[in-house]
């Protein structure tokens, strides 16, 4: 069933159906996702504004005064924190539980076409942040509404909601609002989270219980040598050979340091040195990434490339050389909670059906949404936006990027029924 035909038939239940008693808290799923569907078009409208006027990480200044004239105008106190992030807060009571979406984009030149593309040269929302936060201030939206009529006790508790700036960009806005706070006064009891999937067709939702995506962590090495003419290499310390040969050793990390039942990956993706064809430089620069889903796994790595980085440089047959590596922590494995994810699935299939929610591969992306969960429980899952009339659809950080906006009200409806059906 599509996500159209799906709010369609829901719209007939809320018709026909007859009066029956509810829980106090908890919208029935015919009254989420008609009030869902009636925030259609002001987050089809909200996605649009922001996906012309993107901001990089920790620059999303317009972005963040949008949100909170938005919020301003819905009723809703917030406050700032990481410069520019906003924290909302819903409902009263002794209970909280928080709502997470991201707001920055990404370098890159737009080529999607649409006719609301990007205004700004060279920056993109590539990778559905825009729909992110819509979805998220659809969600407030619902959620203001609801308190209006039936109290601020209606919900349950406290309902946080999270604008985090920076997710593209370590150290991760995640890791700031984090320690400025955002987890504090009242502390949640669980979090939940979303991301456009373009693998799967609009409405869908995927969830993995435990790792769910993982540690990002670059790596940044130096290799000097001595220079001399490319006639004569005895005569100097050849820093290309030393980099060739660091490269396709450094690969036996994966294949014989990693248990085979485990994943990781290790790609060098740069490598700068030299400018002449007779030339041995004095320098050669490289860089990569490292990604672990183990923690005690990515800690023994790190050390081992450190180490044999020291060693080759140091190797007497090269001549004198030396090389150093550099490394960028990133973020830590993303691991769902099971039981917060088993319920979030479970409250999922109630809403939107069973044959819509599915399970999700783990991937060796990274997500600072992973800070939250090594703090609270929490589950980030995964939603589908690609046009069910296509096949396939341009991936995340793709400058061709699209997404279905028919799922933002499924989005926002699979948030607001996360908190609502917690607190109860």
């Amino acid at each position: 069933m599509s996500y159209c035909d799906f709010v369609a038939f829901y719209h007939l239940i809320l018709h026909f159906q007859s009066p029956h008693v509810l829980d106090y808290y908890v919208m029935s799923s015919p009254e989420l996702l008609h009030a869902a569907h009636a925030t259609h078009e002001t987050m089809r409208q909200i996605r649009r504004t922001l996906h012309r006027n993107p901001e990089l990480s920790f620059q999303e200044y317009e972005t963040s005064k949008f949100i909170q004239q938005r919020l301003a105008e819905l009723g809703i106190p917030f406050r700032v924190l990481a410069n520019t992030g906003v924290v909302a807060h819903i409902g009263e009571g002794d209970r909280c539980v928080a709502l997470r979406a991201d707001i920055d984009a990404l370098p890159i030149q737009e080529e999607s076409g649409v006719e609301y593309s990007s205004t700004k040269e060279g920056v993109m929302h590539a990778c559905g942040h825009d729909a992110h936060t819509a979805m998220l201030l659809g969600a407030a939206q619902i959620l203001k509404e609801r308190e209006a009529v039936e109290g601020a006790s209606s919900l349950g508790g406290v309902i946080k909601l999270i604008f985090q700036p920076g997710e593209e960009m370590s150290p991760g806005g995640a890791s700031i609002m984090i320690r400025e706070g955002v987890l504090e006064n009242p502390r949640p009891e669980a979090i939940f989270g979303q991301h456009v999937n373009p693998d799967d067709p609009c409405g869908k939702a995927s969830f993995v219980a435990g790792t769910m995506m993982a540690a990002t962590d670059e790596l940044y090495w130096t290799i000097r040598g001595k220079s001399g003419h490319a006639a004569q290499p005895h005569k100097a310390t050849d820093p290309v050979l030393m980099a060739a040969h660091l490269i396709t050793q450094l690969q036996t990390l994966i294949s014989r340091r990693l248990n085979p039942f485990e994943s990781g990956v290790m790609s060098i993706c740069t490598i700068h040195g030299g400018h002449a064809t007779n030339v041995i430089p004095d320098v050669v620069e490289m860089s990569g990434t490292l990604r672990s889903m183990n923690l005690a796994w990515r800690e023994a790595a790190l050390q081992t490339l450190q180490e044999h980085t020291k060693i080759l440089g140091a190797s007497p047959l090269y001549g004198g050389g030396e090389a150093e590596l550099r490394i960028e922590r990133g973020y830590p494995p993303l691991v769902n909670n099971p039981q917060t994810t088993a319920f979030a699935r479970q409250v999922s299939e109630h809403l939107i059906g069973a044959e819509n929610v599915e399970d999700f591969e783990p991937k060796m992306w990274g997500e600072d949404f992973a800070y939250y969960t090594h703090e609270i429980p929490g589950t980030f899952w995964m939603l589908g936006i690609r046009p069910p009339h296509l096949d396939f659809t341009p991936g995340l950080h793709n400058s061709k990027f699209i997404l279905d906006e028919n799922a933002l009200p499924i989005g926002a409806a699979l948030l607001v029924n996360a908190a609502l059906q917690h607190l109860s």
